[in-house]
């Protein structure tokens, strides 16, 4: 029987994950809350623009919360340049949106904010390992 192997990923492309940072009504911030990206980074560790529109299909994205199903989707990138979330694949939630996700620093122990709904949360890099 044969096997099908996926193709192979640029050698940018990360696995980045964020947690809740320390806020209001979650003090020491929050291991359970969170989000788990696949995307390119550039030399900068900023969202490569031009690898995504290669591969977007593989630039994912995972949300997850303690008791809660994940909702999965994609990493898109809106006409004004911004990033957001499209949970296309899984889940019913409306995109979210990065706060300045295209200048922001994708390394360990940056912090970066995502909009969900009216509210906007601030979110660790906690890691970022090769895909």
């Amino acid at each position: 029987m044969a096997t099908v192997h996926a193709p192979a990923l640029p050698r940018n492309f990360r696995k980045i994950r964020l947690e809740l940072a320390r806020e209001k009504g979650h003090p020491a911030g929050s291991a359970g809350r969170g989000y788990i990206i696949v995307a390119p980074l550039d030399k900068d560790h900023r969202f490569d623009p031009e690898t995504w529109k290669d591969r977007r299909d593989a630039c994912r994205v995972v949300r997850f919360r303690s008791g809660e199903d994940d909702d999965i989707g994609h990493l898109v990138r809106r006409r004004n340049g911004g990033w957001a979330f499209h949970y296309d694949i899984r889940g019913d939630e409306d995109d979210e949106s990065g706060y300045h996700f295209e200048n922001e620093h994708f390394e360990v122990g940056e912090y970066v904010s995502v909009r969900e709904a009216d509210t906007t949360h601030t979110y660790r890099v906690i890691s970022v390992e090769p895909v």
